[in-house]
């Protein structure tokens, strides 16, 4: 059976603050991603980027308003992903900040439900009522269990796309107070970076898998901000304390044996804030352990 990979660029910018982000996908694509997956015996063709509006076009004398246009690329997402999977391809969507997921995690449930793998320093798990910031890329995780904004929350199909106990978080470490507390009401598993401190990157993976293996399709959701600021600078929320290089890869390289892997997200790359590319590349090299690269 061949191994066929499909590149979708989401260059999403309107659910945070700092410019740059819209681009990450071509810093990914610089840094040599269809390459190196080709390198490993897929297939690759890449699908070019979805529509993004610039910011500055949403904008007029009474403010700006991203969330239709959220609403909109999300939507495109949402079908790209669901075109993939149903196609047999493997989708990898190259962002853009993190709100993208919604459409994203929410195309590639359309036929049938995954598990979650979101690997991240922060929870985006708060709401337009909790929220701090009010930015949308904060929002996600909750939206795709069906809390938040309802044009968001509908986006595809109507209501929740995930179940709270298909989801796995790794590598937390900035959770806002109440975004805390929704979160451990939620049903969803929290591994912070305390536990992989006291545990080992290793155990919390093997224990993530236990958790899903109801699920046949992994989906593997990875902010580079997780990343210690160290291996990965070109972040807009960049917080000290992250993954190391060989946990990120050890994360991928456990979940690539399974051979569950059915559809990725890359995002929060900000080349304006990076170091020759610096993350990209990082992020690249994560992709091939996930897609299979191996040391033996």
């Amino acid at each position: 059976m061949d191994k066929r990979v499909r590149i979708i660029g989401i260059p999403l910018d309107l659910g945070q603050a700092k410019r740059g982000v819209n681009m990450g996908p071509a810093a990914l694509r610089y840094a040599g991603l269809a390459d190196r997956l080709a390198g490993l015996g897929y297939a690759v063709r890449d699908s070019g980027d979805l529509a993004v509006p610039i910011r500055e076009s949403l904008c007029d004398q009474s403010g700006c308003d991203f969330l239709p246009a959220i609403r909109e690329v999300n939507q495109a997402a949402y079908e790209a992903g669901r075109e993939a999977i149903e196609d047999g391809d493997i989708p990898v969507f190259l962002g853009g900040d993190h709100s993208l997921a919604i459409g994203t995690i929410g195309g590639i449930t359309h036929r049938e439900p995954a598990g979650v793998i979101w690997i991240d320093a922060h929870g985006d798990f708060n709401t337009p009522q909790t929220t701090p910031s009010g930015n949308i890329h904060g929002m996600p995780l909750a939206t795709l269990v069906g809390d938040g904004y309802p044009e968001l929350v509908d986006v595809g199909r109507i209501g929740t796309k995930i179940d709270p106990r298909d989801v796995v978080l790794i590598g937390i470490r900035d959770l806002d107070n109440r975004e805390r507390n929704r979160l451990n009401s939620s049903g969803i598993k929290v591994y912070t970076m305390r536990d992989i401190d006291e545990r080992g990157i290793s155990e919390i993976v093997h224990k993530a898998l236990v958790r899903l293996e109801h699920r046949k399709r992994i989906h593997v959701s990875l902010d580079v901000d997780s990343l210690d600021p160290m291996v990965a600078p070109g972040v807009g929320t960049a917080i000290p304390g992250g993954l190391t290089y060989r946990e990120a890869q050890l994360i991928m390289e456990i979940i690539a044996d399974t051979g569950r892997l059915s559809s990725l997200d890359m995002v929060e790359i900000n080349p304006i804030l990076d170091e020759r590319n610096k993350t990209a590349q990082v992020t690249v090299e994560l992709a091939a352990s996930l897609f299979g690269k191996s040391i033996l």
